[in-house]
């Protein structure tokens, strides 16, 4: 009798179980919107440098101002330390001063222009302006 219990179970139809049946899906959905939402945010606030000062707000000692990345792990950066800009050359084992910029109006373009001769100096033009 047991035998025959167990086969007629065994042969009933199962119904199909779909997107829309229960509201285990509902809940998922919402879990991983909720999930996918707070990733969102964390990556935001990485982003916008919210956790390199444990989210303080207020100026900050030293501020980078741009970096510009020159391949191989090596940059420049323009740095603001107590209201001096510095060009910093930064590599995996070194940084180097390569100039103070006089002032905040004062671009990238006009002090490389200062420190470097122009194309079709001669020596002695060059000595000159030093």
């Amino acid at each position: 009798m047991t035998l025959s219990v167990l086969l007629a179970q065994a042969q009933a139809p199962v119904p199909a179980v779909g997107w829309s049946d229960g509201p285990g899906v509902v809940r998922t959905l919402v879990s991983l919107l909720v999930v996918l939402g707070l990733l969102a945010g964390c990556l935001w606030l990485i982003r916008r440098g919210g956790w390199q000062g444990g989210l303080k707000k207020g100026p900050r000692a030293i501020q980078i101002e741009t970096a510009l990345g020159l391949g191989d792990r090596r940059q420049l950066v323009i740095v603001s330390v107590e209201g001096r800009r510095l060009l910093l050359g930064v590599t995996p084992m070194h940084v180097a001063l390569v100039t103070e910029l006089s002032g905040p109006g004062t671009s990238f373009q006009d002090a490389l222009a200062a420190r470097v001769p122009a194309a079709g100096a001669t020596p002695h033009d060059i000595q000159e302006a030093r």
